[in-house]
């Protein structure tokens, strides 16, 4: 009966040192760079555990946020003066 208690007891020291040594690759290759990537405002891929720096569209374009809503300010009022009916001549008296 001790022996199998023994080898029991082994087993399970044996698993759960395993499981300690997986939660401690885990958090050293996978959470410990995400919370490091995320605290400075980058994006994090955990398939490739690389840390990426998020690119503006206004970056590559040039376009500025303050000119697309301006273009696009333009096109409405230009779009609600067509619409708009001529004013009608006031009536003589």
């Amino acid at each position: 009966m001790n022996r199998t208690i023994d080898r029991l007891k082994l087993i399970f020291v044996g698993v759960f040192a395993l499981a300690c040594a997986g939660v401690l690759v885990y958090h050293v290759g996978w959470e410990w760079p995400r919370q490091k990537c995320e605290a400075r405002g980058d994006w994090w891929d955990w398939r490739g555990r690389t840390c990426a720096h998020p690119v503006l569209i206004s970056d590559i374009t040039g376009r500025t946020i303050e000119e697309i809503q301006a273009e696009k300010a333009e096109a409405a009022a230009k779009a609600k003066a067509a619409q708009a009916p001529a004013a009608a001549p006031a009536a003589k008296p």
